[in-house]
Order: C-alpha cells, then sequence, then structure tokens
C-alpha cells in the first residue's frame, strides 16, 4: 500500500496560515535584523499561534504539521533556534516545556564550549555520546559572531541532570529540520530559475543553456525527495514506527545535501549578485549553510541511518 505525503487538509491550513504570517511579519529586512540580533517579539507571536508547542501533550497535532509548519517556516527563512526546540520540547520537565513552548525561553542545544544562541538561552542542554543533560552555565558566555550570522556564544556548562531516552527528541529535531531545509532550498530554487529565464547572455536565456537548466533540474528532483522523505519520517514518527530516528535521519541528510548543493549553483548562476547582502539569494544560502551544520549531536544522524542498517558500532 503506498503512503499519501501530501499534506492533508488540516496541515495545509497550518502551512498556509504560517505562510500568511510569514507575509505579513517575516520580510527580509526581519529576517535580516535576525541575522544582527533576535527578533524576541517575532519568535513570541509564533509561540502564540502554537507552533512551538507541536508534538508536545498541551500542544495540538504531532510531527506531520510540525513538519508542515517548518516548510512553511523555511520557505520564509525565519530565524530562530526551531529544531532545537522542538528537540527540547520532547525532553524537558512540563513547567519548562511550557516557558520554551509559550517562547518566554530560548533553548541552547549542542556540545559545549560553542553553542548556538548561547547568549540569549534560558536553557542549555548539552549532548554527548548520544545523551542529553539540562545544564547551566558555569561561568560567562562570550557572545561569537558566525559567518551564517547567528549569534553563538563560547560557555562551559555545568550538568545539573541527566534527561530521559532522547531517541523521539533527535527524531524530531532532524525531521523538522530537513523540513525547513528542503523548503529553503526550494525558495532558493524558484528566485535561480526565475533568474535563468529572465537573465540573457548571448542572445539566449540562461536557462536555455544546459550546463544551467541540468543543475537545476537536478536540485529539484533532489529537494522534493528530501521533502518527501521528511512527511515519511514524520508519518513514521507519529505512529510510533521504530524506524522513525533512522528515517528521520535520512531525511536530515538527505535534505542537508540538497538544500547546499541548491546554494553553490544558485551562486554560480547568480555570480557576482549572489554574494551582496542586498540580493535576492544571499541570506537564503547563508541560512542553509548555517543550518547544514546545527546541533544537537554532529553526526547523529548519519549514525541513526548506519545503525539501522546494522552498519554503525558506537559507543555507550
Amino acid at each position: 500500500m503506498s503512503l499519501d505525503l501530501e499534506l492533508d487538509d488540516a496541515q495545509r491550513a497550518i502551512a498556509d496560515a504560517l505562510g500568511q504570517f510569514c507575509t505579513d511579519c517575516c520580510d527580509e529586512a526581519t529576517v535580516g535584523a535576525g541575522v544582527r540580533g533576535f527578533p524576541s517579539a517575532l519568535w513570541q507571536q509564533l509561540a502564540g499561534l502554537g507552533v512551538l508547542a507541536l508534538a508536545t501533550p498541551e500542544g495540538d497535532g504531532g510531527a506531520c504539521e510540525a513538519v508542515a509548519a517548518c516548510e512553511a517556516l523555511g520557505r520564509a527563512v525565519f530565524p530562530g533556534p526551531l529544531a532545537a526546540t522542538f528537540f527540547a520540547t520532547q525532553l524537558l520537565g512540563a513547567a519548562d516545556r511550557a516557558a520554551v513552548a509559550e517562547g518566554s525561553v530560548l533553548v541552547s542545544a549542542g556540545a559545549p564550549p560553542l553553542l548556538p544562541f548561547a547568549p540569549l538561552a534560558g536553557i542549555f542542554l548539552e549532548i554527548e555520546s548520544g545523551r542529553v543533560w539540562q545544564c547551566v552555565p558555569a561561568g560567562e558566555v562570550a557572545p561569537v559572531e558566525t559567518l551564517g550570522g547567528e549569534l553563538w556564544g563560547r560557555v562551559e556548562l555545568s550538568r545539573q541532570k541527566a534527561l530521559g531516552d532522547p531517541e523521539r527528541a533527535f527524531a524530531l529535531h532532524d525531521l523538522t529540520l530537513a523540513a525547513y531545509l528542503a523548503a529553503a532550498g526550494q525558495r532558493l530554487l524558484d528566485a535561480t530559475a526565475e533568474h535563468a529565464r529572465t537573465r540573457k547572455q548571448f542572445g539566449r536565456t540562461l536557462g536555455e543553456f544546459q550546463a544551467v537548466a541540468h543543475p537545476l533540474a537536478d536540485c529539484s528532483m533532489r529537494l522534493a525527495a528530501a521533502c518527501m522523505l521528511a512527511r515519511s519520517a514524520a508519518c513514521d514518527f507519529d505512529a510510533g514506527a521504530p524506524r522513525a530516528r533512522a528515517l528521520a535521519g535520512a531525511a536530515r541528510l538527505s535534505a542537508h545535501a540538497a538544500a547546499v548543493e541548491m546554494a553553490h549553483t544558485s551562486h554560480q548562476l547568480f555570480g557576482a549578485l549572489g554574494i551582496t547582502t542586498e540580493g535576492p539569494v544571499f541570506h537564503v544560502s547563508r541560512r542553509i549553510r548555517q543550518l547544514a551544520s546545527q546541533p544537537p549531536g554532529e553526526g547523529t544522524a548519519r549514525c541513526a541511518v548506519l545503525d539501522h542498517f546494522g552498519l554503525y558500532r558506537g559507543t555507550s
């Protein structure tokens, strides 16, 4: 029996509502402001729509709805630690989970000392060898600028308590990140295809040259596959399937590769215009490259996939 991976009416309503929300509130100037700082008011507006509470006991919907939301947010290049937030809400206690879902507390998750959004975070999660600890800073957080624009920080953490089994958290993180990356890559594809359709060289549009059309076609297929894989992983997650973690990891790896390749192709075709901050694609490709190295756990997605096929022997 085949699996219908099209968004259902409720999921489409979420995507459409968030698409309109981003059109109204998350224009390119706002995205640029998110690079230079953090739009706290916008983040709390998103939380007020119930997005950050998806796939939690208190929220409506599950992973499929979270993926639908991340597809809309990815097309808008919405700023903030979205995947880390979904990761945290699967592990935190009720009080902390509520604070994160309400948008009043940001999460920083990863392997110290270098952590995303650390200067702004109120909850710190340290990840090591597939385990997660809730921590507090052991000293001052030193802000660190990144090439992708996100505000990171350098800080040592003091472990306070070990959290529960993180399998669902890793899976939800990977599949929502995959949905976001695939959608951001699709936005780049649309902008680049329009440029190729209208820009002329040697009396012909760029899109008429095979060396332009074929890479764009390849990127289109890879991004579509990554999107469908994220949706399939979400269905498995909601069904409690044992392969959900592996499929989510595969979705993340697929979206990572497809979106980064799209960023590379986009810059090739836009040329110098592609690297200007006022141009149509630089802020999108920068966000993609930033998220392609997103914590938690360097290599966790790859390890999950290899482990599913009996090819990985990690340490406990």
